[in-house]
């Protein structure tokens, strides 16, 4: 089965959302396929159809639409007139996964010979039956592509179970295993900075960088996520698939070409570099937390034990920072400090690059700390900063560290699409070089799931840390015992 690319774009598309009446498509799918209707970036013959189990008409599904997805558009790229014609693209069938004559309906629904997208932003549980019972209705060909929504299974076996399900309908080439990490313009322009500046490639190496930081820090607590979150914690939650492939991207060694197969095949070197950890290296190497009360946002916020459907006595973390080694030449002794946490003093992303320091202070007045850095933030903004040392003004050598801004929305006029739209429209059109390979996903489990089980047999609860700080003191001993600090 040969499936379709960028040249089928004028082939009738039906975009089938499992999971239709979710959060996850009500925050961003459905406002990221708008605004790819919006930019003309989906065919003509496009219809979008919603499923779920809600006994919902059309005309009451626009309206569940209308009350729970309208007010993610932000208010510039909204009109009367564009909105309601991409309603007129929108459908709903109402559907139970368990219930083989509910697919039936489905096939009916769709058009006959042409795209079929199935997103399935369902419960990894339920991908097994979905495509089973997709297959049996005829609904899988050549056109037909499927994405599948994080999180793949919650160890390598059941990640293995998945994919092989999965595959049992659709080739590789036809599955899209989504990050909307990897959809992020400041990510995807990474490839960019690395491969096609002079300046920077040599110096991309041991001994020339002496450290790599990766946060992923969020304000907000678990929320209503909380009965599946405390399953999970943020290992599985995050440091597993978000962390991992910007690790690679970081990390990775020049691919032969930009094809999928060539960037991911790097990106695979990397993950099965990553040093494995004993129980020796987990006590040493890794940090654990679970939020307390607190204040974030200025207000009084529960602890993690607090949280609605939280067992009590709960181990689940809800912070983890590791110290990782990329075990090749380029990245001999060089540490990652991977870290992620929930009720975080606020909403930040972003990947930090130390440069080693000259080896002789030539300015006796030179501060402390790291000369140069290169701090790439994903969110909430996007920026790419390289800090450097200059001379402050007046007599004297005195130096003070400054920041160049590449000020990439000023460099570029274009608009900058949000993650989930540049990833949907590159589902449409075939483009698999942002999504994770089958190897990638179970090379990442093969490097989690120790830590995961080392944690159990050590039994030790997470560490405290104040809702709205920066999370354990232990994660800042885990930096500083090798001279370095996290960049706030």
């Amino acid at each position: 089965m040969t499936p379709s690319t960028d040249t089928d774009i004028g082939l009738p598309l039906d975009m089938i959302i499992f999971g239709g009446v979710g959060d996850l498509a009500m925050r961003k799918l459905l406002p990221a396929l708008y605004m790819a209707y919006l930019h003309g970036n989906l065919p003509a013959q496009t219809r979008i159809i919603s499923t779920g189990r809600q006994e919902f008409d059309r005309e009451a599904y626009l309206a569940h639409v209308e009350a729970h997805s309208r007010s993610f558009i932000a208010s510039e790229n909204f009109n009367d007139k564009t909105w309601d014609g991409y309603l007129q693209l929108l459908d709903y069938v109402r559907l139970d996964v368990q219930q083989a004559p509910d697919f039936g309906a489905l096939a009916r629904a769709t058009h006959p010979g042409g795209q079929r997208v199935f997103y399935l932003s369902t419960a990894p549980a339920l991908f097994t039956t979905i495509c089973d019972k997709l297959a049996d209705a005829g609904l899988v060909d050549a056109q037909a592509r499927v994405v599948l929504e994080k999180p793949l299974g919650n160890d390598l076996g059941s990640a293995i179970e998945i994919n092989e399900a999965v595959g049992k309908h659709f080739a590789e080439s036809q599955i899209y295993r989504i990050d909307h990490y990897l959809g992020k313009e400041t990510v995807q322009n990474l490839m960019v900075l690395r491969f096609g500046n002079s300046i920077l490639e040599p110096l991309w190496r041991a001994p020339n960088i002496s450290s790599v930081q990766i946060t992923v820090a969020e304000e907000v607590g678990v929320g209503s996520r909380a009965g599946f979150y405390d399953s999970t914690g943020a290992m599985r939650d995050m440091v597993q698939n978000h962390l991992l492939q910007l690790l690679c991207i970081v990390a990775m060694e020049p691919p032969t070409s930009l094809s999928p197969d060539a960037v991911r095949d790097e990106k695979l070197k990397v993950l099965r570099s990553l040093r494995r950890f004993g129980l020796a290296d987990i006590a040493r190497d890794t940090v654990r937390g679970q939020y307390t009360h607190g204040v974030s946002g200025n207000q009084e916020v529960n602890g993690y034990l607090e949280e609605k459907n939280v067992p009590e006595g709960s181990k689940t973390e809800s912070f983890v920072a590791v110290r990782a080694h990329v075990d090749t030449w380029r990245w001999s002794k060089v540490p990652f400090y991977l870290r992620t946490g929930k009720r975080m003093q606020r909403r930040s992303s972003k990947i930090v690059v130390e440069f080693a320091n000259p080896p002789f202070p030539l300015f006796p007045g030179a501060p402390g700390g790291v000369a140069n850095r290169l701090v790439i933030e994903l969110q909430p903004e996007e920026a790419i900063k390289l800090q450097i040392m200059a001379k402050e003004p007046g007599s004297g050598m005195q130096m003070q560290q400054v920041a160049l801004n590449l000020d990439l929305q000023s460099a570029f006029q274009q608009r900058r699409a949000e993650a989930y739209e540049r990833l949907l429209i590159d589902v449409v059109r075939g483009r698999l070089t942002h999504f994770m390979r089958r190897d990638e996903l179970e090379a990442a489990w093969s490097w989690a799931d120790p830590i995961i089980e080392g944690w159990s047999t050590l039994g030790e609860k997470p560490h405290p840390y104040p809702a709205g700080s920066w999370g354990p003191a232990e994660s800042f001993a885990l930096l500083a015992r090798d001279g370095f600090a996290w960049v706030e």
